[in-house]
């Protein structure tokens, strides 16, 4: 029952694409970071000011391990920049930071692809766990409405994946365009921002297309099961 699996074969361009973007927002971001901005702000320091521009002084702008795990945490208001970005004064700390505060700034809003996103985490949560245990089950057994349920799981992590795109490209454009506005950056930083930010978000296109590409190989192996 489970031995040469062939489907395998649908996942290996979005491997490569996700090795690529990996590999890209890695080297772009180190290439930005020993760029320093000109006006000399550090991450925290632009976070907290677009944060107040945006009449947002309630999220604390805190400080968290590791290197690009920078995010907005909207259940409990809060703005975590990594080490690199808090501290640091380059383009790429500057860019992350100010990405950041657009997604704080959308949660404000209520931009409508971040509710989406945000009321079908549980879902997804969920299912990126379950959807693989009731699918292995399914055939093992031969329990069809396993398999099936476990696709319709695994679907919810799909959508997941493709709402949280216009989240992530919307978040970016926003930064440029208040960095820009403010003056924080320059043109030429400007650029530089934009690079970081594009190589940041091919890393989200590429689990979307991880995503779809696993929920293809999961239908291919119920209907030849």
């Amino acid at each position: 029952m489970f031995g040469y699996d062939s489907t395998i074969i649908f996942l290996i361009p979005a491997l490569l694409i996700t090795f690529w973007a990996q590999t890209k927002v890695k080297t772009t971001f180190d290439k930005y970071s020993k760029v320093n901005s000109m006006n000399g702000y550090n991450g925290s320091q632009v976070a907290r000011a677009l944060l107040d521009s945006a009449g947002l002084y309630d999220i604390p702008v805190e400080v968290v391990s590791g290197k690009l795990t920078d995010h907005y945490d909207p259940r409990k208001r809060v703005m975590r920049l990594s080490n690199d970005v808090f501290y640091g004064t380059s383009v790429a700390s500057i860019g992350v930071a100010a990405h950041e505060t657009g997604h704080a700034i959308q949660h404000k809003e209520s931009y409508y692809p971040l509710v989406l996103r945000n009321s079908i985490v549980p879902i997804a949560n969920i299912g990126s766990n379950a959807s693989w245990i009731l699918f292995i089950l399914g055939l093992f057994l031969g329990i069809k409405p396993f398999v099936n349920f476990g696709i319709i799981l695994f679907g919810a992590v799909v959508i997941f994946h493709i709402i949280t795109l216009p989240v992530e490209f919307d978040a970016s454009s926003r930064a440029l365009k208040i960095l820009s506005t403010r003056g924080i950056l320059y043109e030429n930083e400007i650029k530089g921002a934009k690079q970081v930010l594009n190589a940041a978000a091919m890393t989200y296109v590429a689990a979307a297309l991880m995503a779809v590409s696993q929920l293809i190989r999961l239908i291919i192996i119920s209907r030849d099961r």
